[in-house]
């Protein structure tokens, strides 16, 4: 089929001014909640898990390369039938968070999987206990050779290992404990009703309003958003205090002395890579935010901005409603531009019904990439309402989509991608997309909004995020003194805010509560400095783009396949770039600030 030409389906929403909205299909999944073909998998799981525990438990040191590599192949199996169960849970749950049928059906799967992979659990304990000559031994001149990278990522894990009884304990309660409070935060934020003139808005669609072209719009959004989300601090920080406190213990049985470490373990990145990369965008703050906020203040005649207008479209932006036909045009057009390939993978998308773009009442706020199970295909969730920043938001997550594919060559247990990578794929599709856009443009004003909208895109990707990762530390290193009150919460917040957006934005009281909408603090402790991650990484190996011969794009795309087989120093090396250098984060950063001298200058 070619672009534009999609056939409808069933569940796509029709919008006067968005078009034709397309609605996922989860039936390449199962066909429902109660179809026999779910319950078959579930007991198909069970029965393998049981048969693998009896035949394998207590006998790897005894077992051959090959006879290993067997054994992995078969846990893989089962773990690719339990990660597609839980993929359609969850994006189930997702597309609906407020209805308690569905809540059930979610929590169900989840008591039934953790029941079914206690039986496995054993395995990867067992696997940490070889000695390190033992495995060398298996891998070499055997099959096992294949899985030595996902041996590799695991045995990294060994000295954080916990005892078997206490490792089952933990697996069996965390349904009833961290996963039980992740839920309560993602049902009461999807349930929350957001008054705004005689109507009640999801957060989705408040926040949209915070980039309306009516200043008093934006306000009276912002005010609301900040009332409603005020009237449920006492509940959201419980969930926090319980979470962190939660971490806390967590970590010190596993010897994590900070915070972080455990994330940066799992991204499979050194705790000095993250520490530079905070050290460089704090420092870099009256240079990147303060600096153009000071600059945009300026363009609404005013010396502070009032926080809802941070987003606010120019004075001279147009800011017309973009369709969804127009969107996919553009985003597939950028990939095109780079790589057909790249853009092909993309085109399936949306030939295919796996993106879910309409707001709705109960529906995940957002936007994600879930990559499901190889043996399927990722999906896309986003909430799409005709922004500029929409687009962009559809390029990020299609970047995340196109990664997944490619990546799933290498089976489910190597093709998940750390999340420092992961959001390389998705920001270097933003940045097609912008330079995409920016070409056509021909006439000085359009390009000033434009390039105003990708700063203030990167401001939000490496300030923000830097700023929230601050937000996050400040807040784990108090909880271990004791529980921290709202108010302290709050306290915390506008301080790393103020600090990172600087003197020309003015908070207003309500702004205090902002935090407790972000879910990332809630579903993945310190993701979000793995968006300042990528930002940086993207804006140099774009450099090298510009500055390259032929091949960057097979390069490319030989990166994204490897999927979790390689780390950052191995995928990043073919480049000439290296996270670990503390030059490599200023030459990112400088990308923003030249962006930010191109605005200083056209006012010249």
């Amino acid at each position: 089929m070619e672009a534009g030409t999609e056939a409808a389906h069933p569940k796509d929403v029709i919008d006067e001014k968005l078009g034709t909205l397309p609605a996922w299909d989860l039936t390449d999944l199962y066909p429902s909640p109660a179809s026999s073909e779910l319950e078959a998998d579930l007991v198909k799981a069970e029965k393998a898990a049981i048969a693998f525990n009896k035949k394998y438990l207590g006998k790897l040191a005894s077992l051959s390369g090959d006879d290993l590599n067997e054994a992995i192949v078969t846990f893989e199996n089962t773990q690719e039938i339990m990660g597609k169960v839980m993929s359609y849970a969850y994006l189930v749950y997702a597309g609906n968070m407020s209805d308690p049928e569905v809540g059930k059906f979610f929590q169900s799967m989840q008591e039934r999987s953790t029941s079914i992979s206690k039986h496995i659990l054993f395995f990867t304990l067992e696997l940490n206990k070889l000695e390190e000559s033992v495995l060398k031994e298996k891998i070499e001149n055997s099959s096992l050779s294949k899985y030595a990278p996902w041996l590799r990522e695991l045995r990294a894990q060994k000295d954080h290992q916990l005892s078997d009884e206490l490792e089952g304990l933990l697996h069996e309660k965390s349904v009833s404990g961290r996963s039980a409070w992740v839920r309560l935060f993602d049902e009461t934020m999807a349930s929350l009703k957001f008054p705004f003139q005689g109507d009640n808005l999801s957060s989705a669609q408040i926040l949209n309003k915070l980039s309306n072209r009516d200043p008093e719009i934006r306000k009276e959004a912002a005010q609301s958003l900040g009332k409603v989300l005020g009237e449920n601090q006492r509940l959201f920080a419980h969930i926090t205090n319980t979470l962190a406190k939660d971490k806390e213990v967590e970590d010190q049985w596993r010897g994590f002395k900070r915070p972080v470490s455990a994330r940066n373990l799992a991204n499979v990145v050194e705790d000095e890579v993250v520490d530079a990369l905070v050290s460089s965008v704090s420092s870099s703050y009256e240079d990147l935010a303060h600096r153009y906020y000071k600059l945009k203040a300026k363009w609404f005649g005013v010396e502070q901005l009032p926080y809802w207008d941070r987003n606010a479209p120019l004075p001279d932006d147009d800011d017309d409603v973009i369709n969804w036909d127009t969107a996919r045009e553009t985003v597939l057009t950028a990939y095109a531009g780079f790589s057909p390939k790249l853009a092909a993978v993309g085109k399936k998308f949306f030939d295919n019904p796996w993106i879910d773009a309409p707001v709705r009442s109960g529906k995940a706020p957002g936007a994600f990439a879930h990559p499901t199970v190889p043996c399927a295909h990722p999906y896309l969730l986003v909430n799409y309402q005709g922004r500029t920043r929409d687009v962009m938001t559809l390029a990020h997550e299609l970047g995340h989509g196109v990664h997944q594919v490619l990546a799933g060559i290498q089976g489910p247990l190597m093709s998940d991608t750390p999340l420092t990578l992961a959001e390389t794929a998705s920001v270097f599709g933003e940045m097609l997309t912008f330079q995409s856009v920016l070409k056509k443009k021909t006439d000085a004003k359009a390009k000033r909004i434009m390039l105003a909208s990708k700063v203030e895109d990167m401001l939000n990707t490496v300030v923000r995020q830097v700023a929230m990762h601050q937000f996050e530390t400040r807040v784990h290193d108090e909880r271990r003194k004791g529980e921290l009150l709202p108010e302290q919460l709050g306290e915390i917040w506008m301080d790393t805010q103020r600090e990172s957006l600087g003197p020309s934005i003015r908070f207003e009281d309500e702004y205090a509560s902002y935090w407790s909408y972000v879910p990332h603090f809630i579903h993945a402790p310190f993701y979000v400095y793995a968006y300042a991650f990528g930002d940086c990484l993207v804006n140099s190996l774009y450099a090298v783009y510009q500055q390259s011969e032929e091949g960057f794009a097979e390069k490319y795309l030989e990166m994204l396949s490897a999927g979790g087989t390689k780390r950052h120093k191995e995928l990043l090396a073919p480049f000439g770039l290296d996270a670990s250098d503390p030059d490599f984060w200023k030459q990112g950063l400088k990308v923003v600030s030249g962006f930010i001298d191109q605005l200083e200058a056209m006012e010249e």
